[in-house]
């Protein structure tokens, strides 16, 4: 995008290289090359992340755990906000959990898991014997 002050006339290419007629010294008035439409916008924003020194927090239960991921890039398209973390709320752990190690949070995780799919199940055959046609719930199916 253009650095234009309000003192710049735009560049000439209109018809016969005409410029409109300057405004009054009072009023200021921007020049049409810093009016954008909503998907220049969208272009700005889709900008790639790199975080590095990741921690994933997983909660199973009572339990927590932290697990260091490293480098994550995270592209533009699937970011919607960008915020900062204040570190002192971050380091508080609510009353009810404890920590614990990745691997018991991680194998507490995947029971969770496969007991709700379990469940899921389930109630996909109740709806089908009553005539409902219940679509994948979200799973890869190839």
């Amino acid at each position: 995008m253009e650095n234009l002050s309000l003192q710049e006339l735009p560049p000439p290419g209109g018809p016969d290289n005409v410029y409109p007629p300057p405004a009054p010294q009072g009023v200021p008035q921007l020049p049409p090359q810093m009016f954008t439409t909503a998907a220049q916008l969208l272009d700005l924003t889709d900008t790639n992340l790199v975080l590095q020194d990741t921690i994933e927090r997983i909660f199973v239960n009572d339990l927590y755990a932290d697990i260091p991921r490293g480098i994550f890039l995270v592209r533009g398209e699937n970011v919607l906000m960008l915020g900062e973390i204040d570190l002192d709320k971050d380091d508080y752990i609510p009353e009810p959990f404890r920590k614990a190690s990745a691997e018991e949070v991680h194998s507490l995780s995947v029971a969770r898991k496969a007991e709700r799919k379990k469940g899921e199940k389930a109630k996909e055959k109740r709806l089908g014997d009553l005539g409902f046609e219940v679509e994948h719930t979200g799973e890869v199916l190839y």
